[in-house]
C-alpha cells in the first residue's frame, strides 16, 4: 500500500491536482506504446491489463480492481506504456500525471520509500508467476486462473463475479480459447464447475486447489 502524507504541503498540492476520468465498459484508457504520461488508480470497476505478444496475440498480464494502480510500469526510465488497458465495466478513475508524481516523489522521503516498496513487491510476484506458469499444464493452468479470480473478486449468486469472455480466460491463462472450452468442459463433467453463459460458479474449491497442490503456488491477488 501507497502511504500519502497529506501534511506535507507539497503532497496536498499533488493530491488536489488529481483527475478523475469515467471510462465506458469496453473503453481502452491506455495505449499499449504511447508515450507514458502518468498513472491510474481505480476507484470503481475492474479493468484488463494486457500487452501484445507474437503475431500480435493478446496476453492479459493481470485483472484489477477498485483501489489497484494501472499503468505503474511504465512510469520511471520508460517512454512508452509497455502494456494497455481496458475497463471491464463502466469505471471511474483516479489519474495523476508524471509530472505531479514525480514532484511529490521528489519531496516526499515516505512516498519515494512506500513507491520503491510497491515495484519491489510487484517484481517479486512477476518473477514468480513466470517462473511456476512455465512448469503448469494447459489444465493447471486454466484451473490456477479460476481460483485467482475466485479470489479475487469473489462471487454472487454463487458465480464469479468478474464476467470474461472463454478468449479472455485463455489470453490469462496462455493457451487458446478452444483448450479453455474442453478444459471447462472436462470440469463441468467432473463437477469442479458449472457454467451458464459466461457466468461460471466454482463447485469444489478444495478439489481445484487439491489439482495444482503440487506447484505449492497461487497466483496473488
Amino acid at each position: 500500500m501507497i502511504y500519502v502524507n497529506r501534511k506535507n504541503q507539497n503532497i496536498s498540492k499533488f493530491v488536489e491536482n488529481k483527475k478523475l476520468l469515467r471510462c465506458k465498459k469496453g473503453q481502452q484508457f491506455i495505449m499499449e506504446g504511447a508515450m507514458v504520461n502518468g498513472l491510474f488508480i481505480i476507484l470503481e470497476g475492474t479493468a484488463k491489463v494486457f500487452r501484445t505478444g507474437i503475431n500480435g496475440k493478446e496476453q492479459i498480464v493481470r485483472f484489477a480492481k477498485d483501489g489497484e494502480v494501472v499503468g505503474h510500469r511504465g512510469f520511471g526510465t520508460e517512454e512508452s506504456y509497455p502494456i494497455g488497458a481496458v475497463a471491464l465495466e463502466d469505471t471511474l478513475l483516479c489519474y495523476f500525471s508524471k509530472e505531479h508524481l514525480q514532484e511529490a516523489l521528489l519531496s516526499s522521503a515516505k512516498l519515494s520509500y512506500d513507491m520503491m516498496l510497491f515495484y519491489a513487491n510487484e517484481l517479486n510476484r512477476s518473477e514468480s508467476k513466470v517462473k511456476t506458469i512455465s512448469q503448469m499444464t494447459v489444465r493447471e493452468r486454466v484451473i490456477d486462473t479460476l481460483l485467482y479470480i475466485n479470489r479475487k473478486f469473489g462471487t454472487t449468486g454463487g458465480y464469479l463475479n468478474l464476467l470474461l469472455t472463454r478468449k479472455e480466460y485463455a489470453d490469462y491463462a496462455g493457451t487458446t480459447e478452444e483448450q479453455v472450452i474442453r478444459t471447462f468442459s472436462s470440469l463441468k463433467k467432473e463437477q469442479f464447475i458449472g457454467a451458464r453463459g459466461k457466468k461460471i460458479s466454482i463447485l469444489d474449491v478444495e478439489g481445484l486447489k487439491a489439482e495444482i497442490s503440487q506447484h505449492n503456488f497461487f497466483l496473488d491477488s
